[in-house]
């Protein structure tokens, strides 16, 4: 089929669905009326072009296309579906502060993908992944955007929600084409809580907001349905272990203990009397320096390329080596016979640091 053909095919067919979770009832006939009414005219003239995917040489019948996934998995969550679904989720990410000012934190428990990398002063900060099917109803506090977040941002393509940035960040999203939400110009989608917060730790989301962000974001950057890759699942099953508790030192008050709890096989996160709960747990290694000149002492921290991790799941600890290849490529983790990692279904935390020699594994013990 030619490019173009497809996707328009496949934004006419993305935003009809969209349109239909938005709009009412008679709305929704209208829209599926007109929506029939197009796409009949673009597969009649796609079955008239031989070798098109729509035609068949050898019966000269017409095959209609498909647009229900076969998977039996969330694409985002590896979690078994009662249904298939007909396309990908549109996904979110939110940058989310970790400033022990901003504690507790909101919506991170029912984040699929959060990935923790340090900001300026050694502080971490998080970009929480969620998706359009999610009922959230309070993500943040929303913080300000750095360069290396767009990057897993882009994985998804995701609609990125942050206060602002770093003058690198904000170029890096103009130059990148990342389908931006700054509250500085979008604040519609975004509140403040004046009862029981100050600035700048008060600004927040959910997704209702965000999913109400879709259609300026189409009519914006023209996206269609969203395209990009999923890991591979495993329902997971407690290992027996002597493992008890996965240290990571951060420094400032900031170290995090990852607890494994074998009878719901799941990994307790504790910070600063913060609790969250992850079925993987993965811990890479990159090279993590400050600006030269910057006087904040931002950060950069390379996305691309690989290097060691170490992923938690089950009980057991796997060494091996995580790879990106691009900004757009799903960041991937291969133990070390290089056999790429299944992950289990649930959710999953992403702890970004330079080392692998400042995690330290605890056996048993008493907390």
């Amino acid at each position: 089929m030619p490019k173009k053909s497809l996707n328009a095919f496949r934004r006419v067919h993305g935003r009809a669905l969209r349109l239909w979770k938005r709009e009412g009832t008679s709305k929704n006939l209208f829209i599926l009326a007109g929506g029939i009414f197009v796409l009949t005219g673009i597969i009649s003239a796609l079955m008239t072009i031989p070798g098109s995917r729509f035609y068949d040489r050898g019966t000269q019948e017409r095959i209609v296309p498909s647009t229900i996934s076969a998977a039996s998995r969330h694409p985002l969550t590896g979690e078994i579906l009662s249904a298939p679904i007909v396309t990908l989720p549109q996904v979110f990410g939110v940058m989310v502060e970790n400033s022990a000012d901003a504690w507790p934190l909101s919506g991170l428990d029912q984040a699929f993908l959060v990935i923790e990398a340090p900001v300026e002063g050694n502080i971490p900060r998080f970009i929480a992944f969620f998706s359009d099917d999610q009922d959230v109803l309070k993500i943040g506090p929303v913080r300000s955007s750095r360069p290396y977040y767009l990057d897993w941002n882009a994985e998804f393509q995701g609609i990125y929600g942050h206060v602002g940035g770093s003058p690198e960040a904000l170029d890096d999203i103009a130059k990148n084409g990342t389908l931006d939400l700054n509250q500085f110009f979008q604040s519609e989608y975004y509140y403040r809580d004046e009862l029981t917060r100050y600035a700048p730790h008060n600004v927040y989301t959910n997704t209702n907001l965000l999913r109400a962000s879709i259609a300026e974001i189409d009519e914006k950057y023209d996206v269609g349905v969203p395209s990009y890759d999923s890991w591979t699942f495993t329902d997971g099953v407690s290992e027996s272990s002597t493992i008890d508790t996965t240290h990571i030192v951060w420094g400032n008050g900031y170290d995090i203990d990852w607890t494994y709890d074998p009878a719901t096989n799941v990994y307790h996160r504790f910070q600063g009397g913060n609790t969250y709960m992850a079925n993987n747990v993965v811990v890479i290694a990159t090279d993590i320096g400050i600006i030269p000149g910057d006087d904040k002492g931002r950060r950069t921290v390379r996305t691309i390329g690989e290097g060691p991790m170490m992923l938690l799941k089950n009980g057991a600890s796997i060494s091996g080596t995580w790879k990106k290849a691009s900004a757009n490529d799903r960041m991937q983790f291969y133990d070390e016979t290089g056999k790429e990692v299944s992950m289990n279904a649930g959710r999953t935390w992403v702890e970004v640091i330079n080392n692998l020699g400042n995690v330290l594994t605890l056996t048993k013990r008493s907390r």
